[in-house]
């Protein structure tokens, strides 16, 4: 008759005099313990990464990125595992095991400030400076107060705060060099707000009356639905309602071009959008996106693009507008209350399927969709879109330039976003 203890409690008492072992200075008795449990279940991650821990502090850094790795496949739902796991690569110069082991940690909690820190300082030493920028600033931004951090975390958070604020300045120099050219050929504009805007954007001045996620365009006022007088192209659009939907209704049949609307990365943080990202529930067939021609779905589309092309205001920010899509919203599907990325441009809605039981809210103003009827608002403003029906909603969005900028502005504010991409090297300036 087999008289052995039950599993657990075996690995508990074995677990209790490795603890002792180490207390009493005895590591090799500790080894013993530990090599026992892991006879018992070799998947067991307490003792795997106190195991690693113990060969960290002995400078064993081999062993103990090899015990924390191999916790991680025993587990791996512990940002701290991920951490121990990235701080040893850190210490084999392990740059990629490391880079690996952060992502993990962000994958777990796209919001714990050791990891995002470690990423900057990772990006930091490599010398990719605007990702280190942009790691270090969200470390900084979900931190608590210092004085609710722990001690030793403190200065990385001071650190994190210089490095940003040194980035935000050579950033600001540069754009004013960047710019002069073209300030001097607008001289004769009055330009009073674009550098206002630039200011913000550079972190120079403050704003007070915008949600503009990233680029805010100082004194336009916040209009939550713009009078339709303003915008005589409309009436074109809203004509062409018929063609527009037909073209739409047969890529539909096709069943391709169709993406989600929402599409983070795991260790980006989701928010608001955690329920919607990477799903079909919310999604979009693009006509231009992100500035540029999808060719492909335009093709598919030849009155909706001949209208887009002849009579919509489109703005040009480079590696992010002009942008135009048909936007489907599945029944049931509630979009939360989110705001867009700047006011110098406004969004234009087109109804083309509208069942019972949609809406729409803009700030205080909640409308009603009705097919063929377009408006134009401001999302920057806090809005929220909803399908309580059994029935697929359908919209036609594109944005359009604010129409209280200047010629001028608008230049400007093109050759910023080309600046911004410059600056940082690649095409996703709207990024920073």
């Amino acid at each position: 008759m087999n008289t052995d203890p039950p599993v657990p409690a075996r690995i508990a008492s074995l677990e209790a005099t490795a603890v002792r072992a180490l207390q009493a200075g005895n590591v090799d008795d500790a080894m013993r313990a530990w090599a026992a449990i892991l006879e018992i279940d070799f998947r067991h991650t307490p003792t795997l990464m106190a195991l690693g821990q113990h060969a960290f502090r002995q400078g064993d850094m081999a062993s103990a990125q090899q015990a924390f790795a191999r916790a991680i496949e025993s587990d791996g739902r512990d940002v701290g595992q991920w951490i121990n796991l990235a701080i040893a690569c850190r210490n084999l110069k392990d740059e990629e095991g490391e880079e690996a082991a952060i992502k993990g940690a962000l994958s777990v909690d796209p919001m714990d400030f050791l990891a995002l820190n470690m990423r900057g300082s990772l990006m930091e030493r490599r010398g990719e400076k605007h990702e280190a920028a942009r790691a270090y600033a969200a470390a900084a931004t979900v931190s608590p107060d210092p004085a609710q951090l722990h001690p030793d975390l403190r200065p990385a958070l001071a650190y994190a705060q210089r490095y940003r604020a040194q980035y935000d300045s050579e950033y600001g120099a540069f754009m004013d060099q960047y710019l002069a050219a073209q300030l001097g050929r607008h001289e004769a504009a009055d330009l009073a707000r674009f550098r206002d805007s630039l200011d913000i954007m550079l972190g120079r001045k403050k704003r007070f009356d915008s949600h503009s996620a990233v680029y805010h365009y100082p004194r336009l006022a916040p209009i939550e639905f713009f009078p339709h007088e303003r915008f005589p192209w409309l009436d074109a659009i809203e004509a062409a309602t018929d063609d527009i939907r037909e073209e739409f209704l047969q890529v539909l049949a096709a069943d391709q071009g169709f993406t989600p609307y929402i599409v983070y990365p795991d260790d980006v943080p989701h928010n608001q959008f955690e329920e919607l990202n990477r799903s079909p529930r919310w999604s979009a067939f693009h006509l231009y996106q992100y500035g540029k021609r999808i060719e492909e779905n335009a093709a598919k589309c030849p009155k909706t693009m001949a209208l887009l092309d002849s009579v919509v205001p489109k703005p040009i920010m480079a590696a992010r507008t002009p942008a135009a899509m048909f936007s489907l919203l599945k029944p049931k599907t509630r979009i939360p209350p989110h705001h867009g990325v700047t006011n110098a441009r406004l969004v234009t809605h087109l109804p083309l399927i509208v069942p019972e039981g949609c809406g729409f809210r803009v700030g205080n103003e909640t409308r009603q969709w009705v097919p063929g009827k377009a408006w134009v608002f401001d999302d920057t403003i806090e809005h929220e879109a909803w399908n309580d029906s059994d029935y697929l909603r359908v919209v036609l969005i594109f944005d359009i330039w604010h129409p209280d900028l200047s010629e001028g502005e608008r230049a400007m504010i093109s050759a910023t976003m080309e600046g911004l991409c410059a600056f940082t090297g690649n095409q996703g300036g709207f990024e920073l």
